[in-house]
């Protein structure tokens, strides 16, 4: 393995690597953690800030390297400051305390960066408006979020104001007794209750798609649903879970043949024409139908229960949706 120092270019390398033969094959985050002697986490989120290349481009953390690539790691500095403060990002706040701040995520916005040098995710917005949250996550780039939504998804999301709270925090999320409700408006008519009990597995090259009952490691998982409303075609659904596995809800209903509304990952798009209620041939849409309604957990300081709810978005609010007899 070949190593030296280069000229600083627009990732300011301050280590290059070459893969030697003995090597070959190894993933980005081991090399790197082994190269840097640093752990594996710290590697990952080296991956994640943008300050590691591989053949001068930005790389995943599963990528198997060749003999002779060329790995630049970056300067471990960027981790500290990670996150950048972005005031265009208005955050609506509904409920705050000086341990946690809740705010109200619009859809289209993702959560937080993937790079140092992203803005214009909730993260951003949050650390500009409450500076002591962009510490409080072991990465920086979490801005202190103690879970998060989908870029699609709008809804309750909460942030921690410190270390010792943002533990405490991801621990509450993920108890037992941590209740999470959604709404969403899905394609058919399904009864009036339900419940689907399916593990949920990650698949995928990067892992950002999920499956119902396969995937890779498959976690427990479990959706209870209630019809609040029905209209033409569409039914508004409240759905209960409670730690909750990534596109839960999206993928749960999806399988039992019931798509949200506006999502192109799980067959709530084209899912208009296959509904023979709804007249073929509309226009499908082009948002995401789904709203993390509210989330009842145990305050990490105070151990009070705590339960913080957004207001209904206006597709949920004024679709004309006829409650179930």
């Amino acid at each position: 393995m070949g190593r030296g120092t280069t000229a600083g270019d627009d990732v300011k390398t301050a280590e290059r690597f070459v893969v030697d033969p003995a090597r070959a094959g190894m993933r980005l985050d081991r090399f790197v953690a082994a190269c840097a002697e640093v752990s594996g986490a710290t590697a990952r989120k080296l991956i994640a800030a943008g300050v590691i290349r591989v053949d001068h481009l930005p790389a995943r953390k599963g990528v198997s390297l060749s003999a002779g690539t060329i790995v630049e790691i970056g300067r471990l500095a960027p981790l500290a400051t990670a996150i950048l403060p972005d005031a265009l990002v208005k955050v609506v706040v509904i409920y705050e305390d000086q341990h946690l701040v809740a705010i109200d995520k619009p859809p289209g916005v993702p959560s937080h960066p993937l790079r140092v040098d992203e803005r214009g995710t909730v993260a951003n917005g949050i650390v500009a408006r409450f500076p002591s949250c962009a510490d409080a996550s072991p990465n920086p780039l979490e801005g202190g979020l103690g879970h998060r939504l989908d870029t699609a998804t709008s809804g309750v999301l909460i942030a921690a104001r410190s270390r010792k709270v943002w533990t405490g925090l991801r621990g509450a999320l993920g108890a037992a007794d941590c209740e999470k409700r959604y709404l969403c408006e899905v394609w058919g008519a399904p009864a009036d209750t339900g419940r689907i009990d399916a593990p949920i597995g990650r698949s995928g090259r990067r892992g950002r798609s999920v499956r119902v009952g396969t995937g890779r490691q498959p976690q427990p998982a479990a959706t209870e649903w209630r019809v609040v409303g029905r209209g033409p075609g569409t039914a508004l659904l409240e759905a209960r879970l409670h730690a909750g596995r990534p596109h839960q809800v999206r993928a749960h209903l999806a399988s039992a043949g019931f798509p949200i509304v506006g999502d192109d990952r799980y067959g709530g798009v084209g899912a208009i024409d296959a509904i023979a209620d709804k007249p073929a041939g509309g226009p499908p849409s082009q948002r995401l139908h789904l709203h993390a309604a509210m989330v009842r957990f145990r305050h990490p300081v105070t151990r009070e229960v705590m339960t913080i709810e957004a207001p209904s978005p206006n597709w949920a609010s004024s679709g004309g949706f006829v409650p179930p007899l």
